[in-house]
């Protein structure tokens, strides 16, 4: 059933055809960013969307059916912009806390000029929770894999697991609360240099 929910979902949005048409629905999911980023689920309006956007109503209907579509759709699209953003930061030949130290600054980063993810995703829970829980469980979950490598190859702690990769997620979101929505007052790479020596002490293996 929740699979099927979920799939659901992921289908609430019509994809576009052409390239014109994936410039518009980038256009009114950047608009959607910013209208219930600025008012929230409840006020804000597909006028006020479209309105953003600079297209007309009827373009709006082209790729949504209505409001809570967009805002799905819109959920998922950031949780993807976060991956890309993160895995695009992450070269080879890291070691797996220089990867989770990459990978804060890279969160980082993107919440600094979308400061609107937070409140989006914290609405999430209430009007799509199938959308809020699969962002935390995808994040969680590639979290764990590059843990999983780092066990692997004897830099990391053998005994490490799902709890683990949910509690650095846990650091990471509030760290982003705090220095890229609240403040920008330390900058990414100190913050994540703060959370690496953490890191060192709870999940690297004192052998390697």
């Amino acid at each position: 059933m929740r699979a099927e929910k979920h799939a659901a979902g992921q289908n609430a949005a019509k994809q576009p055809r052409t390239a014109r048409g994936a410039q518009t629905m980038r256009k009114l999911l950047d608009a959607a960013e910013a209208e219930f980023g600025e008012r929230g689920f409840h006020e804000a309006s597909v006028s006020g969307i479209t309105r953003r956007a600079g297209t007309a109503l009827g373009s709006f209907y082209t790729y949504f059916d209505t409001k809570d579509d967009v805002f799905r759709a819109l959920v998922r699209d950031m949780s993807e912009r976060v991956k890309t953003q993160v895995g695009g930061a992450i070269g080879p030949g890291l070691s797996p806390l220089d990867v989770e130290c990459t990978a804060l600054e890279a969160f980082l980063e993107f919440v600094r000029t979308h400061k609107e993810i937070y409140r989006i995703i914290d609405e999430a829970e209430f009007v799509d929770p199938e959308s809020y829980r699969a962002h935390y469980e995808t994040t969680a979950s590639r979290i764990e894999a590059r843990l999983a490598k780092g066990m692997a190859s004897g830099e990391l702690r053998p005994d490490l697991e799902e709890a683990h990769a949910w509690a650095m997620m846990g650091m990471n979101v509030f760290l982003g609360l705090r220095y890229g929505v609240w403040t920008d007052d330390r900058s990414p790479a100190e913050v994540a240099e703060i959370a690496r020596s953490l890191l060192e002490r709870g999940i690297a293996n004192p052998k390697a």
